[in-house]
């Protein structure tokens, strides 16, 4: 990757419209927005919006209270999309951005790129060239449609260009910029006294516990899958290692509905923690497991192993460099579990010098010069 570029040109104030919908999206797409500065404008769909966490992680990454729109979380897929392109077109249409930035594969990512390809509007896709190549996954659907109507494609690994290359997108549309998560996890990493304090409160040691987290729908949605999971996280417990497990809303209904609780007893369970908190627990955690694909990033900067408990990866960059290993939910996480924990201290201490795939830290700077770029192309005529 190249030194970032100079921007082209001073972009105007609120010009352009960086469009997202969830948590993680506001966690990657916040370097950019502060780099962007007043051209930044924010546009929330509301897949994943309450007051307590989106707002929460708002404040905690200083971000400006976004347009939001409305009646669009809780709505099935289809639904959501639709909700949203319509909001989404008449704002454009009152207010037209000078570019539209999206981020990764969600709902909101998909709805904001028809938005401004049917007003001829300047797409950049942050995050383009993810592949899972599973069709099952909703969001390989939404990934592959973006990169195929975006301006700008932002790949933040040489394999995420490839993937762009093979499906014979234009060799000009596609940038080696890095991954904002570096910039996200050192700029949000609490300092070790803050650190030692959030470990303190939760009762642990450092490099002596478990971190987990589950909140993707393959292991929610079935009473076998979850059941599966919980089984292993209570297995580790008994075999002596503490297991935090912050729970998400959507894990904690589904453990209610199948009846779960039980599986609970022996694992410290906490609600939903703040993005900084979660980086301080999970830099000292001795094994991280989770469904996450944001996680599978986030290991890489702070030196931790992570279990992928997920039957594909869109992310197989943390895998190759030795950080993650993919395991289905069931007998085979607890044994790996297992082994990785008896080697610890030495898989700590080569994941420590091994260095993360996702870059140095100057991708946001990377996309913001690009963006301002793409904005001065003149608008094609309408058809």
């Amino acid at each position: 990757m190249c030194p970032p570029p100079p921007p082209a040109r001073t972009l105007a104030p609120a010009s352009v419209a960086v469009v997202l919908g969830t948590r993680p999206e506001l966690v990657k797409l916040a370097p950019l927005i502060h780099e962007l500065g007043d051209a930044a404008r924010l546009v929330h769909t509301g897949q994943h919006w309450d007051e307590t966490m989106s707002g929460r992680f708002l404040r905690d990454l200083g971000l400006p209270r976004p347009e939001l729109l409305t009646g669009v979380g809780g709505r099935p897929r289809a639904g959501q999309i639709a909700q949203s392109l319509g909001q989404l077109d008449a704002a454009f249409a009152e207010d037209r951005p000078a570019a539209v930035v999206v981020q990764g594969d969600t709902n909101a990512t998909l709805a904001g790129a028809l938005a401004a390809n049917a007003r001829g509007i300047p797409l950049v896709h942050v995050e383009a060239g993810l592949r899972s190549f599973d069709r099952a996954m909703p969001e390989e659907h939404n990934r592959v449609m973006v990169d195929h109507v975006a301006d700008l494609l932002c790949a933040a690994t040489t394999g995420n260009a490839a993937n762009l290359r093979a499906e014979s997108l234009d060799e000009e549309r596609i940038a080696l910029t890095g991954n904002t998560v570096v910039e996200v996890v050192r700029r949000q990493l609490p300092d070790a006294d803050a650190r030692a304090a959030l470990l303190a409160a939760h009762g642990v040691a450092p490099d002596g516990y478990v971190l987990a987290t589950v909140h993707r729908p393959e292991n929610t949605d079935t009473a076998g899958a979850l059941r599966a999971v919980l089984t292993e996280l209570d297995r580790i417990a008994r075999a002596g290692t503490p297991v935090l497990f912050p729970m998400h809303p959507r894990t904690r209904a589904a453990v209610e509905r199948f009846a779960l609780d039980g599986l609970l007893a022996r694992i410290a369970v906490t609600g939903p923690v703040g993005y900084a908190e979660f980086l301080g627990l999970a830099r000292h955690a001795a094994l991280l497991v989770s469904d996450s694909g944001g996680v599978q990033e986030e290991c890489t900067v702070l030196g931790r192993p992570l279990l992928v408990v997920r039957r594909s990866t869109e992310r197989p960059e943390a895998v190759e460099a030795g950080f993650a290993a993919l395991v289905p939910p069931g007998p085979a996480l607890g044994d790996l579990a297992a082994d990785w924990l008896a080697d610890s201290p030495e898989r700590l201490a080569r994941l420590a010098a091994t260095p993360s795939p996702y870059g140095d830290g100057l991708a946001s700077a990377r996309i913001a010069a690009l963006t301002a770029r793409l904005s001065e192309r003149p608008v094609p005529a309408a058809a």
